[in-house]
């Protein structure tokens, strides 16, 4: 692959065995119907997912270059699907049907934004996702942590998530500039009215240096019914978003 392709999608491609044979495990310890693989790159994970016996499953690569790469080491008996698209433009209703597990060495520019679209599938049931070891902290970040904000909030909302193993920079060519993370997802039922809840958060940690009340206020929520939301609830004027456990969210977005 060349400097140049490889500088425009940011890829640094995983080439540890041992952190291979870690993100797979947990794959089929929580395997689904059917398998997603985002960004497969080389094909690293896709390769040692085939040597364990999957098949029938998707890859959804955005350069043109590892499709080809994909499309002439993957062995046909596999029969893996590769589909050339950003995964975050891609249709999600083009994937069959059923319980859905997703499984990543995700791109780190866009991995929020791609965790929120799986978790927002209708049939996600399972991931594992390696992610910067400083946002995979602030995924899983509790009330009071360093790092705990909207992304914890609304990520532990939808999924139980657990750390599966840490990856050193060395694990990757080319090594990137950071330490990261391997996380695994598994579904929970998502509160009642989920897309409400979703907009008081982001809107709550929006104007971190404020209490809970005043960033509210200034997104707009009246400041009566934060008043009388905050006293029923038994949490103090003074609260800051931070403070708040993800159910006590749940619990706010239902008064407003």
């Amino acid at each position: 692959m060349t400097g140049r392709n490889i500088q425009k999608y940011g890829q640094h491609f995983l080439t540890s065995p041992r952190v291979i044979n870690d993100i797979v495990d947990a794959a089929q310890v929580l395997q689904a119907d059917n398998l997603v693989e985002i960004g497969p790159g080389q094909g690293a994970l896709t390769q040692e997912l085939v040597k364990r016996g999957r098949t029938d499953f998707t890859v959804v690569e955005i350069d043109p270059e590892m499709v080809r790469v994909l499309q002439n080491t993957l062995p046909l008996a596999a029969r893996v699907q590769i589909i050339q698209a950003d995964f975050l433009q891609f249709d999600l209703t083009r994937l069959p049907a059923g319980p859905t597990e997703f499984v990543s060495n995700l791109p780190y520019i866009d991995a929020a934004q791609i965790l929120d679209k799986v978790l927002s599938y209708a049939h996600f049931q399972t991931a594992v996702f390696m992610f910067q070891r400083e946002q995979a902290q602030k995924i899983t970040a509790r009330p009071g942590e360093k790092g705990y904000g909207a992304l914890s909030v609304l990520s532990q909302l939808r999924a139980r998530v657990s750390v599966i193993c840490n990856v050193g920079r060395g694990c990757f060519n080319p090594p990137p500039q950071v330490e990261s993370r391997v996380l695994a997802f598994e579904k929970i039922a998502p509160p009642p009215h989920f897309p409400a809840v979703a907009r008081l958060v982001t809107a709550a940690f929006l104007h971190r240096r404020k209490t809970l009340l005043n960033a509210l206020i200034l997104a707009g929520y009246p400041k009566e019914k934060i008043t009388a939301a905050l006293a029923a609830l038994h949490l103090p004027p003074t609260i800051r978003p931070e403070e708040l456990t993800p159910q006590q969210f749940v619990q706010l977005a239902a008064w407003l």
